[in-house]
């Protein structure tokens, strides 16, 4: 019987371990500079989302496919977005960020956003990716919200309904309600008053033009100060919700562990400042799937170390290490399966 997780083997420079310095070193240091081209997807519900695809790309159609799914108010200018897709552009693959409903360069069109939950588009996107791309192996990560989202989508749709051969997921809020009140404590604020500012100034615009069908105004969007109060008076109702408890329970892939047949990578940090300690220990037994790693620092997507006399990103490093395995291992998705298993149980 294998342990419930693995350590990872990140290991942060002396001094640098605790979790908010590890959390902000990503943004005060270079990023890579990338080309892109920027796509227009199409929604069956007559909203679109915006592609981005890392140029130059793979000539063959056959080259490997990574798509990349972001975090709350992320966009491909985050840093963790720029390393993972240089890695993967790098290594040969054909690599994309998918940007959810109104985080691209336009507004979307729909009286609607985006949640935590919300894997239609996701699920929409990689059909489109096997239309395009039939025989290429293909890959998803979701970073902090987007893999929440990409954990349910794997987990809704089983080993067979997704031509993915894997899935990995990083610093992920697996229970929403526990981020969300931790979110709102302590040092943990200032990520939560980011957030909220980002948040507001998106939809105050919205607000102020009678777009969106919600009982608030602009005076009553800027005494929200909390998470939860934003997604009790907005996520939830535009999205179908009741209120915010029932868009964390029904929107958190924690609950779904037990059931992700999908070959799964989970990289968490058990000082991560968006979630309570010990996270995983409140959460089901993960499926056999699932290999989950944990590292006792690293921030909320931080995870920098000292490499080759400068600073850099792990998460780079383990994601071309991952990369790599599924290369080799080829498109089918049983023998996937068989050596993600046979990893764990090392």
């Amino acid at each position: 019987m294998r342990e419930r997780w693995q350590h990872a083997s990140f290991a942060p420079p002396r001094g640098l371990t605790n979790p908010h310095v590890q959390t902000l070193l990503p943004r005060l240091l270079p990023r890579p500079r990338l080309a892109r081209d920027s796509e227009i997807l199409e929604l069956p519900d007559g909203d679109f989302v915006e592609l981005n695809w890392i140029r130059p790309a793979p000539a063959s159609p056959e080259a490997p496919v990574f798509v990349l799914f972001h975090g709350l108010e992320g966009s491909f200018d985050s840093p963790y977005a720029r390393w993972l897709l240089a890695t993967a552009s790098g290594m040969g693959w054909r690599a994309l960020l998918m940007h959810f409903r109104g985080c691209g360069n336009r507004p979307n069109r729909l009286p609607r956003a985006y949640h935590s939950g919300d894997t239609a588009d996701a699920y929409w996107l990689t059909s489109e990716l096997s239309r395009r791309y039939p025989k290429a192996l293909k890959v998803a990560a979701g970073v902090s919200l987007g893999g929440n989202m990409l954990l349910k989508l794997v987990a809704e749709q089983g080993g067979g309904g997704l031509d993915l051969a894997g899935a990995i997921i990083v610093s992920a809020p697996l229970d929403l309600a526990a981020s969300a009140e931790r979110l709102h404590r302590g040092f943990s604020r200032i990520y939560e008053r980011h957030l909220l500012n980002a948040l507001k100034r998106k939809v105050a615009p919205r607000l102020a033009r009678g777009e969106l069908p919600l009982a608030l105004d602009n005076r009553a969007l800027s005494r929200i100060d909390s998470l939860w109060g934003y997604d009790d008076a907005i996520t939830a109702p535009l999205h179908g919700f009741s209120d915010a408890a029932d868009y964390y329970l029904r929107a958190s892939a924690g609950r779904l562990l037990g059931e992700v047949e999908l070959p799964t990578l989970i990289l968490h940090a058990d000082d991560d400042p968006f979630m309570p300690a010990g996270l995983f220990e409140r959460l089901p037994e993960p499926a056999d799937a699932v290999r989950l790693e944990v590292t006792r620092h690293g921030g909320h997507v931080g995870f920098m170390e000292w490499r080759n006399r400068r600073l850099q990103p792990w998460l780079a490093r383990r994601l071309g290490h991952e990369l790599a395995c599924w290369a080799d291992t080829g498109t089918s998705w049983q023998s996937a399966l068989d050596r993600h298993l046979s990893r764990s149980d090392n």
